[in-house]
């Protein structure tokens, strides 16, 4: 799998239907995540194209709620967490793309999701972009992991060695058939993620919240400094495991923190707002902001993490309120040298 900063082809998306997360057809709050992914999709095709995949009965909205140039391919859609449902783009040893496509049951079978159709959008997506699709029996999703691009890459145990997802399953299992689909030799697990993703609405521990490879053998690190949310010593216990590992070439980690936002609370508990979701595209970084002191520093942080790239901060209040952040709802699909761009986002409207 390439890493996230390499070159892209296209950002792929999904348009918020209605459903229980965000609310009835017409309702305020799902006409308020709409404007949201809205506004990520034209902060990202500033940069590079960007498709968008939404039910039919949404379309003809999509259309006009997005910027334009972005395409809308209609399929139907459960909801709209595209980094999850969507597949994860590889290439073989010759450098040709495929598309793995993982198992997905709602995040481990959770009570309140439904998944028969974005069960196929893996599927969709691939053969929208013309690329062989690789199936795997692992149940996963794409912000339950994150790699460096030469081999290394993020777990946590909550996550694929979640019962609902994977009963029965061992460290070793799982390791064995994501190196084969991800290319990687070496799993660092941490133990857990942030407090938030285990309550009703969670993911139970995505890793793309806590901890993010920004280049070779350097990891960001959500750092939640007050002694009073629980995310404190998560933060800790997540340090510490970075701290005593290697990756894929024997390279101790270099490990920035990246401070938590001021805001600990919001009407709803403990927040788990973190900068660590944000979104790498060509020539940018799309950075959750959240009106608070610590967006500035977070900007500056990410803009050294990856030189050469401008930082673009967007509002995610409105995306974490629904249970994620930028990197989330979206999906790279890398740029393969030996691939031409097969999908016409003009003939996709």
């Amino acid at each position: 799998m390439p890493a996230e900063w390499e070159r892209h082809e296209r950002t792929w998306m999904a348009f918020p239907p209605a459903n229980d997360t965000f609310g009835p057809e017409g309702s305020a709050s799902l006409t308020r995540a709409r404007q949201a992914w809205a506004v990520v999709a034209g902060a990202i095709a500033r940069y590079e194209p960007v498709v968008m995949v939404a039910s039919p009965p949404d379309a003809a909205l999509a259309r006009e709620m997005l910027p334009e140039g972005i395409g809308v391919v209609v399929h139907d859609l459960d909801d709209a967490w595209m980094r999850d449902i969507g597949p994860t783009f590889v290439r073989d040893a010759a450098g040709r793309p495929a598309a793995v496509d993982w198992t997905f049951n709602g995040w481990g079978g959770q009570s309140w999701a439904s998944w028969e159709n974005d069960a196929r959008i893996a599927r969709l997506v691939a053969g929208r972009a013309e690329v062989p699709v690789l199936d795997s029996w692992l149940v996963n999703e794409g912000g339950g992991f994150h790699v460096d691009g030469e081999g290394t890459v993020l777990l946590t145990d909550t996550v694929q060695l979640d019962p609902g997802r994977n009963p029965g399953a061992t460290r070793e299992g799982v390791e064995a058939e994501i190196h084969a689909r991800l290319g990687t030799t070496k799993a660092i697990w941490l133990p857990r993620g942030l407090t938030r993703d285990y309550e009703e609405f969670g993911t139970r521990g995505h890793v793309d919240i806590v901890a993010s490879f920004a280049g070779p053998g350097k990891v960001l690190v959500h750092d939640q400094t007050d002694p009073g949310h629980p995310d404190h010593q998560v933060s800790r216990v997540i340090l510490e495991v970075l701290e005593g590992a290697t990756d894929a070439r024997g390279r101790e980690l270099e490990i920035v923190r990246v401070p938590a936002p001021t805001v600990t609370r919001t009407e709803e508990g403990f927040v788990d707002y973190s900068y660590i979701n944000h979104y790498v595209a060509n020539d940018a970084v799309v950075l959750c902001a959240f009106d608070d002191p610590h967006d500035a520093v977070a900007a500056g942080i990410l803009k050294a993490a990856y030189p050469g790239r401008s930082v673009e901060l967007v509002d995610a209040r409105e995306i974490f309120a629904n249970g994620g952040g930028i990197h989330c709802i979206t999906q790279q699909q890398p740029a393969f040298a030996s691939a031409q761009a097969p999908l016409r986002e003009q003939q996709a409207r």
